[in-house]
């Protein structure tokens, strides 16, 4: 990274969305025997030759499906079974020693079955089962996170179906040293209230107290749209679809942030970070100034004489975006907010990562960040690299 000398950068460059892949016993291994049975899960499917999650005996996916990096052939073809997979995506000193190749001083963690599927776990008709695997969750993330705390940033999932309970989780991760929380982006897909209404004020103010960002990953609500990898789309082809198929995954967080907005949770809560993430920021001038022109086209102060700033004086504020393949379209937008609200990732393990190998052509982040990035003034290299993530998620 620039700036560095080999190993763990000098600039303590911050990565703001990485997965932690679940080992294959993670629930059964820790919930309680009345549990265990309908508990997630990795069974061999002889039909399909690999290794499954399942939850309840619903299969969820691959064992190795959001696990590619480094994988000998592209996506969505992917490691078949759990030892096939890179041990820096489940080993806290493999990717420890992963960061410090990448020159990657921290890294925010995110889940895998814990995310993608929360509505299925949610939805299990077991109100129990579904807390204790949140807690269990999120209990593997503190003491994973214990090899190196300073540098593996730890994000609570919320048993968000539950007020009451999603209250005490922050209160008892943040105890534990958990730098912020993992929210739905469409909470009103899984029967819930939608994302600004009334009903979640309590959660903001919470996660406003604790000093928590509230995180809103991708493919985190409704994800019927969403490819099933290896089902056969004969009208313009697998890989095709999966391409189709990122466009509203990477972009739906743009509703998001104009939810927020326009609903008035960041006027409520003014003190409280959100972070837009794995959804890219080249697309951010364009929605601010959408949003901004038609706010004033159509007299939004006339309906809220409390709204005190502008869509766009509302994001500067308080909420940010994460960037990792793009070049002249994250560079627009470095631009357009002067290097503030926008912060580096790698996506590390999954398809999409920055992870060189037989099946990607990414760039590893040193090489794609001085090759796109060299041209910027330093301040500005260490806002989006360093300062910007230090500031949301508590770092020296």
């Amino acid at each position: 990274m620039p700036g560095t000398s080999g190993g763990a950068s000098a600039l303590k460059v911050i990565d703001t969305d990485t997965h932690l892949l679940e080992p294959p016993d993670l629930w059964t291994a820790r919930l309680a025997s009345k549990f265990v049975d309908a508990a997630p899960q990795v069974r061999w499917v002889e039909d399909r030759q690999e290794e499954m999650w399942f939850f309840d005996d619903r299969p969820l996916q691959g064992v190795g499906y959001a696990a590619q990096a480094g994988w000998k052939d592209f996506a969505p073809s992917h490691p078949m079974r759990f030892s096939e997979i890179d041990p820096a995506a489940y080993d806290a000193k493999a990717r420890l020693a992963k960061m410090d190749d990448f020159g990657i001083h921290a890294a925010v963690l995110y889940p895998n079955v814990a995310l993608f599927h929360s509505g299925q776990v949610r939805d299990s008709g077991d109100v129990a089962l579904s807390l204790a695997c949140t807690k269990v969750y999120n209990d593997y993330q503190t003491e994973w996170c214990s090899a190196d705390p300073d540098r593996l940033l730890a994000m609570t999932i919320l048993p968000f179906w539950d007020l009451d309970e999603t209250l005490a989780e922050i209160d008892r991760c943040a105890d534990a040293g958990h730098r912020g929380i993992v929210f739905s982006q469409e909470p009103s897909a899984f029967g819930l209230p939608a994302l600004v209404d009334r009903h979640w004020d309590p959660m903001w103010a919470k996660a406003q107290e604790r000093g928590l960002p509230v995180n809103f990953h991708i493919a985190s609500g409704n994800n019927t749209n969403i490819v099933a990898f290896g089902s056969e789309i004969p009208d313009i082809g697998l890989r095709s679809k999966v391409v189709v198929d990122c466009v509203p995954m990477f972009l739906r967080n743009g509703l998001t942030i104009a939810e927020l907005i326009c609903g008035g949770v960041c006027h409520r809560f003014p003190n409280l970070n959100f972070v837009s993430v794995e959804s890219g920021i080249g697309w951010l001038p364009f929605t601010l100034d959408l949003l901004d022109w038609h706010w004033k086209n159509y007299d939004v102060p006339r309906e809220h004489p409390e709204y005190d700033l502008l869509p766009s004086e509302y994001f500067r504020r308080q909420i940010y975006g994460c960037f990792w393949f793009e070049d002249q379209s994250a560079l627009s937008a470095i631009e357009y907010l002067d290097g503030g609200n926008i912060m580096y990732e790698t996506d590390f393990p999954h398809s999409t990562s920055m992870t060189p190998g037989p099946g990607s052509v990414a760039q590893a982040p040193a090489e794609y960040v001085s090759e796109t990035f060299g041209g910027l003034p330093e301040a500005t290299l260490r806002r989006i690299l360093h300062d910007n993530a230090a500031g949301v998620y508590h770092l020296s």
